[in-house]
């Protein structure tokens, strides 16, 4: 069995905390381990090897799978990147053809699909439903997972199970699938006793879904059929814009569901966030530095600042370096409006894609202060990394090393490049049209502050001559 995980989407459902560029498979919300790692670790007990796992990705979001594989599997990972996002189901077939043609899977070969930003428990029970669902994959069946719901919830879709095709491993036969209903509805399926949240997870054999896609998205079938993996990748574009549920779920009769009595979580909003996190004796939920005073019932994220809150209940507040969030629980579904919201302002869209804090293949860097002619960072240099070899037309930079050691690339008077070792409580100067590169070659994160003054200090003022991670 390969395993193959979706780790591309760019959710921004949990703004303030995540954006497009750090979408919230990449967050830490329990504790240090990310949505994805926690996905990787858990997966890898479904298989024998580290290569039976397949990571679906983008390339905005590459440097930030490969960074957070590193204490888990290390490098040398399965990883494809999308050139262009195109849903759920142009994403399998990609994966799906990678399989076939790099790992040389023959056509009993079951997958398992599954997104990189759940959270599941107890892990060895889930692995259970996985194996029971391999079976299933083997007979030519497309399995789906339902969850039972705990509660009427309006923000998941539903599976409607045949109660009377009843299968092996107390599995049934899809009868229908439903979108998100409103809340009278999503009581009335409770009530049933036949309906289970859409998991978004599936499992099906190479053949079983090669067949469907060549019987209910032919123009996706073609695209595998007469294209190489690499063609496939240039030809990528051509995909349609479809779901696997639009495009093969609610359409084949091979669909089954395996019911599943776990806490799982789509971690979808602010309130699902609440309802997964510990909680303290007046059930609040607090990270970060948070002073309470007579407050129940609310989730509190704090960031750089003290958050004190007197006497509220029912609230959310997440508080970032360039944005504060207030909400009362049970309408965090409509951060998805606010977002829409401030994708449509000139002035504030910009906080949909990026944090103050960036994320870059070597490392990542906080804006602390901007104005005019200057602008303030604070830089982290993973061990081992380095920028590339660069230089500015419009800004000169100083480097004050605060911790480990800077090898330092500069260009001289005589145009030659030079090698220096700034330390920590040193500084450098790096003027305007020189080349020059920044290299940690020691064991710990490289950090420094950056002063950069000129008439121009946007990002799009480099000219890379050599880079590592191939961005010249």
């Amino acid at each position: 069995m390969k395993l193959i995980i979706l780790a591309g989407g760019s959710g921004t459902r949990l703004f303030p905390l995540s954006r497009k560029k750090f979408p919230k498979q990449f967050l830490n919300l329990k504790d240090e381990e990310s949505l994805f790692q926690k996905t990787v670790n858990r997966n890898l007990k479904a298989v024998n090897d580290k290569n039976d796992i397949i990571i679906i990705t983008n390339d905005d979001y590459q440097f930030h799978i490969k960074n957070q594989l590193k204490n888990i599997i290390g490098e040398n990972v399965n990883i494809i990147l999308e050139p262009i996002g195109r849903n759920t189901a142009p994403a399998i077939a990609l994966a799906v053809k990678y399989a076939l043609e790099k790992l040389n899977v023959d056509e009993n070969e079951v997958l398992f699909i599954s997104p990189s930003d759940h959270i599941i428990a107890p892990e060895d029970k889930f692995i259970d439903y996985i194996k029971k669902a391999e079976k299933l994959a083997k007979e030519g069946y497309i399995v789906t997972f339902g969850i039972n719901p705990v509660k009427p919830e309006t923000g998941y879709g539903y599976i409607e199970a045949d109660k009377q095709s009843i299968l092996n491993n107390d599995s049934f036969k899809v009868k229908q699938f439903h979108e998100k209903p409103d809340l009278e509805t999503a009581q009335k399926y409770i009530l049933e006793g036949n309906y289970f949240w859409n998991s978004g997870m599936f499992a099906f054999s190479v053949k079983t879904i090669l067949e469907e896609f060549k019987k209910y998205s032919p123009d996706i079938f073609d695209l595998i059929n007469k294209n190489t993996f690499e063609e496939l990748i240039n030809n990528f574009k051509n995909m349609p814009d479809i779901s696997i549920d639009y495009a093969i779920m609610e359409k084949t009769d091979k669909a089954v569901v395996v019911p599943m009595d776990i806490v799982w979580s789509d971690v979808g909003s602010w309130d699902s966030v609440y309802e997964v996190l510990d909680k303290d004796n007046n059930k609040n939920v607090k990270i970060g530095n948070v002073i309470d005073i007579d407050t129940k019932n609310s989730l509190i994220m704090g960031n750089e600042r003290l958050v004190a809150t007197i006497g509220i209940k029912d609230m959310i507040i997440i508080e970032t370096p360039d944005a504060i969030l207030v909400a009362n629980k049970g309408e965090s579904q409509k951060v998805k409006d606010l977002v829409k919201i401030l994708k449509n302002n000139k002035e504030l869209n910009y906080l949909t894609n990026f944090h103050r804090t960036v994320y870059r293949p070597w490392g990542s860097y906080t804006d602390l202060e901007e104005g005019e002619r200057y602008r303030i960072k604070r830089i982290s240099v993973e061990p081992g990394e380095q920028l590339s070899l660069q230089m500015h037309h419009h800004r000169s930079e100083h480097w004050i090393v605060v911790k480990g050691t800077a090898k330092v690339v500069l260009e001289n008077e005589n145009n030659i490049l030079e090698e220096k070792f700034v330390h920590e409580n040193e500084s450098i100067y790096v003027p305007k049209t020189k080349k020059h590169r920044l290299i940690n070659p020691g064991k710990i994160p490289l950090e420094l502050i950056e002063v950069q003054v000129g008439e121009y200090v946007g990002e799009d003022d480099i000219i890379r001559f050599e880079d590592k991670y191939k961005r010249v």
